[in-house]
């Protein structure tokens, strides 16, 4: 059924995921227990988001329906409705990397110290994502309504479910439910600060920063291969590791492999100033309005990309 067997990896964390939810409300909010519970509840629903941006680029399973499903299942996970991602990631964010046109572009959070861009740039973003995501769903209300149903499925579901785990127990429900969903949607968002923020969005090889430490790629299913992911979007993350050496090797600026992300953080946003990936002090833009990336009316379908529309297709 999986198109690729390397996705058992991410559906184990997400079998572990819902372990650990049941066992939270079994136990309640109590002791020193929930600590590390909620603290893995955070890491394997930020493990389900970064499924999520995989599973919208590439469908896991062979067939539709499961594919349908599953987006279902990372909806649970994520707290958010997969389908949503496709609007201000595919549509937005890829085709128009760090423009006006780009929701997501870092340029929108500007404070003197750099730590205070990572911890607020979800806050200064998220408004112009749920703006648009709003918009795009009115447009493909009829132009798209397979796309639509789909995102009401989710939108639905994930209401129900969470409107009952609040009657169950509205303690467990705010720190096991809601707390790590928070996380992960704050960390999917504010990945994309470390992954283009000060790199040149017009260059073929220096446009993205990747982060190729075996860890944190086993464990984010590769997601710190961002160049060769705005390359070739729908390349299974499985194939991101080799795809970067063939690519890369001897082009890209050496600033923009960095070995460990944490490493990369403390000196960047801890210790550091905003520098582009050449050491140089990064000179921001003069920052406008958000410029409509909506479908325009004389756009059909197939211009846009049944990919980036539809990824529950095969």
């Amino acid at each position: 059924m999986l198109r690729h067997r390397e996705d058992l990896r991410p559906l184990f964390f997400h079998a572990v995921y819902f372990v650990l939810l049941v066992l939270g409300f079994q136990r309640g909010v109590v002791d020193w227990w929930s600590v590390p519970l909620v603290m893995l509840l955070c890491v394997t629903a930020f493990q389900g988001a970064v499924q999520t941006h995989n599973a919208i680029h590439s469908p896991v399973f062979r067939g539709r329906w499961l594919n349908k499903v599953y987006q279902v299942v990372l909806t649970l996970i994520y707290g958010h409705p997969v389908s949503s991602y496709v609007p201000g990631h595919n549509l937005s964010h890829h085709k128009h990397t760090q423009t006006r046109r780009d929701v997501m572009r870092t340029t929108k959070t500007r404070f003197r110290y750099n730590g205070f861009n990572v911890l607020f740039f979800f806050f200064a973003v998220g408004p112009s994502i749920m703006r648009a995501d709003a918009e795009y769903t009115v447009v493909m209300r009829k132009r798209h309504p397979r796309w639509f149903r789909q995102a009401v499925t989710e939108l639905s579901i994930l209401m129900v479910v969470q409107v009952a785990l609040l009657i169950i127990d509205w303690r467990a429900f705010l720190v096991f439910w809601l707390l790590p969903h928070l996380y992960a949607q704050w960390g999917i968002v504010t990945m994309n600060l470390l992954q283009h923020d000060g790199c040149d969005a017009d260059s073929e090889y220096n446009h993205s920063r990747n982060f190729v430490g075996p860890v944190l790629n086993w464990l984010t299913f590769n997601n710190g291969y961002h160049g060769i992911h705005h390359d070739h979007p729908p390349l299974h993350w499985s194939l991101a590791p080799e795809a970067h050496r063939e690519r890369y090797s001897g082009k890209i600026h050496p600033g923009l492999e960095q070995a460990s992300m944490p490493a990369y953080a403390w000196s960047t946003f801890v210790l550091g100033r905003r520098l582009r990936y050449d050491d140089v002090p990064l000179v921001l833009p003069e920052e406008g309005p958000d410029e409509s990336w909506l479908p325009r009316p004389e756009q059909t379908l197939a211009d846009l990309g049944a990919e980036t529309l539809d990824p529950t297709a095969v």
